[in-house]
């Protein structure tokens, strides 16, 4: 017999003596160490070297973390900046909860090129590379939502309507039980999403940053109709929300990328390395 509803976790966090155990902390943790560990596995059936994306990491993951936080609090100031908001202590603290995706992959893609470089490899392999493992982490990492009592949706009667605490319930919907579960949708969405890009990857042979393009494409889709069924907080432009306008962009650059590149660099890197920078006086090959 089929559940009323899902109910919400009593607790997300745990202490073990004076240290605290934070469930959104803990499968944002776990996340990473599954992205990386298929980063791995796939940059190495590519040809790299064993242990390049963990190396990648180090610089990947502080990155994504800090540009994270950053693109959360700079789109959603208010809840930190504003009157009786939490301040700067709030800000800081990322366990509460806030990391947001395009600030991850914006910076984290910057902390990815400078370890890209110091390894002496290119980087739009390592990109095709940890594109399934970066979704599989955001699946896990959503959970974390879960136990937060956070970013829902607009109230439903469905079976799988998310319960909802009266003192997490926005302004306005204290009368609903049952919000729509956004975090299992983008969760769900997520898996399908790192299954494709495998799929796709092996059936054509995508190199040159092409199966990062398809993560992007396809999550800019996803978080598209997922976005137009939260009701929390958020800019607004021309009637929409800030993250609508931003995955329309992001997507439209991504699918535009896709197109180009199979166009002009079709199939994929035969060398993972960098060219070595030419020396005074010489010219730099062309082909």
């Amino acid at each position: 017999m089929l559940p009323a509803s899902i109910p919400s976790p009593e607790q997300g966090v745990w202490n073990l003596g004076p240290l605290p155990i934070r469930a959104y902390a803990l499968l944002i943790v776990l996340g990473i160490v599954l992205a990386v560990y298929i980063g791995n596995r796939r940059y190495e059936a590519r040809g790299g070297k064993p242990g390049t994306i963990t190396d990648i990491a180090i610089w990947a993951v502080p990155f994504g973390i800090i540009g994270g936080r950053l693109y959360h609090v700079i789109t959603d100031w208010q809840i930190y900046f504003a009157e009786g908001g939490r301040g700067l202590a709030g800000a800081l603290r990322i366990w509460d909860g806030g990391l947001g995706i395009w600030g991850a992959v914006m910076l984290g893609g910057v902390g990815a090129w400078i370890g890209a470089r110091r390894a002496g490899i290119l980087l739009p392999p390592v990109g095709d590379a940890i594109a399934p493992g970066i979704a599989v982490a955001q699946a896990l990492g959503r959970w974390g939502n879960w136990f937060n009592q956070e970013l829902f949706g607009a109230p439903t009667d469905l079976p799988w309507g998310l319960e909802i605490d009266p003192a997490n319930r926005p302004v306005g919907y204290e009368q609903y039980a049952t919000f729509h579960p956004t975090f299992l949708y983008e969760s769900l969405w997520l898996i399908g999403m790192a299954l494709v890009l495998v799929w796709a990857d092996r059936r054509f042979q995508m190199g040159h940053g092409r199966v990062f393009a398809l993560y992007v494409l396809l999550y800019t889709i996803g978080r598209g109709w997922i976005e137009a069924l939260r009701i929390d907080d958020a800019h607004h432009i021309l009637g929409l929300r800030l993250n609508d306008w931003t995955s329309i962009i992001v997507g439209a650059g991504a699918l535009a990328f896709l197109i180009w590149s199979a166009r002009n660099r079709p199939g994929r890197e035969k060398d993972l390395t960098r060219s070595p920078a030419p020396v005074d006086g010489e010219s730099t090959p062309i082909g």
